[in-house]
């Protein structure tokens, strides 16, 4: 006989165990997602850095190698190959590293000159020329 009780008036536990399990598991799923919910502590978020406003200018004629330090935590320098002059960059510098811009002439070489602004206040003022000349500007931006 289907769906009979026992004999000795027992109910089956085997299912309402197998019930009593799967509420436990739902209640802990309900309780990780609320916390999930209600759990409104806020991140931090990473701290900006303070930087400079730095205007970078080369003039002369023709075409150079310029190199300049822009925003970069690691400090790396931005690099344009066969930039035509005259050329300008304004770029934000994190204080504490020291912007540095620097040409290098090609072959031809020609006069060409380096200028650097820190704030629009004149800093610096290189030239370079020949074959391959080298000019080089920079200055301290200070420590944050």
């Amino acid at each position: 006989m289907a769906g009979a009780e026992p004999a000795d008036g027992s109910k089956d536990t085997g299912s309402r165990a197998g019930i009593a399990i799967a509420a436990a598991v739902l209640l802990a799923c309900g309780g990780l997602v609320g916390y999930g919910i209600l759990n409104t502590e806020e991140k931090s978020k990473p701290r900006a850095v303070p930087t400079a406003e730095v205007t970078y200018e080369v003039t002369g004629e023709g075409t150079v190698e310029i190199s300049y330090l822009a925003r970069s935590e690691s400090g790396s320098a931005t690099v344009v190959k066969d930039a035509a002059l005259p050329w300008k960059k304004t770029v934000r510098v994190p204080l504490g590293k020291d912007p540095t811009v620097a040409i290098v002439l090609g072959e031809k070489g020609g006069p060409a000159a380096c200028t650097l602004a820190v704030h629009g206040a004149h800093v610096q003022r290189a030239t370079a020329s020949g074959t391959y000349g080298r000019a080089t500007c920079s200055a301290p931006l200070p420590r944050p």
